[in-house]
């Protein structure tokens, strides 16, 4: 008669969400295994691989986690319904108001976990680098919406607004880190948005 393996002594779900704070606090590198089984419970290594295969398979399904809850704050670019000044000014500031809560690592995950990388882990660089270009092409398909329907002149350029406002998203995340508080950089959007209008399109 076959032996049925040992059930999980943990929840599935929680385990990826333990992960996903531990990677956002410490990156991908240094995030220990000893690390990841002790936020789920002290569980072996054994059941740390049958669940989850490796720890890159884990750090994956961390980085859709974080993607589809914190990340969602980024989805404000993508908003149609409203102007694209303000999907962009309503993205940046809804980034900057998660980045620096208190209750979960400061900054964005997307931005800080693959900050020190070595070479046998520059695919998890590579991984992390295509979803902050979906965050940019965002940008920049909100930018090309504005000059379209005449929110911003055809003179526009869109290379540089896209580079100016995804520089500064980005940069936010060392800011929060750095405990710099939200109303300082809720502050500085403010001023970054009136570069908006240094050359608006003619009424």
């Amino acid at each position: 008669m076959s032996r049925t393996g040992r059930p999980r002594t943990f929840n599935r779900d929680e385990a990826v969400v333990s992960a996903m704070l531990l990677f956002w606090e410490h990156g991908f590198e240094t995030t220990s295994l000893a690390q990841l089984r002790a936020a789920m419970g002290d569980i072996s290594a054994a059941s740390f691989y049958a669940a989850f295969g490796s720890k890159e398979m884990l750090f994956r399904e961390a980085v859709n986690y974080y993607i589809s809850t914190y990340g969602q704050v980024s989805e404000s670019f993508r908003d149609t319904s409203i102007t694209s000044k303000e999907a962009i000014e309503q993205g940046l500031r809804r980034s900057a108001q998660m980045q620096t809560e208190k209750s979960h690592p400061s900054g964005c995950l997307l931005v800080l976990s693959d900050v020190c990388c070595t070479p046998e882990h520059i695919h998890i660089r590579e991984m992390l680098a295509k979803e902050r270009e979906k965050v940019r092409s965002w940008l920049n398909d909100c930018i090309v919406r504005a000059v379209a329907n005449g929110e911003l002149p055809d003179s526009t350029d869109i290379a540089m607004l896209v580079t100016l406002f995804d520089t500064f998203l980005r940069g936010i995340s060392t800011q929060a880190r750095d405990n710099v508080p939200f109303e300082s950089i809720d502050s500085a959007i403010n001023q970054l948005m009136s570069v908006w209008e240094i050359n608006p399109a003619t009424q």
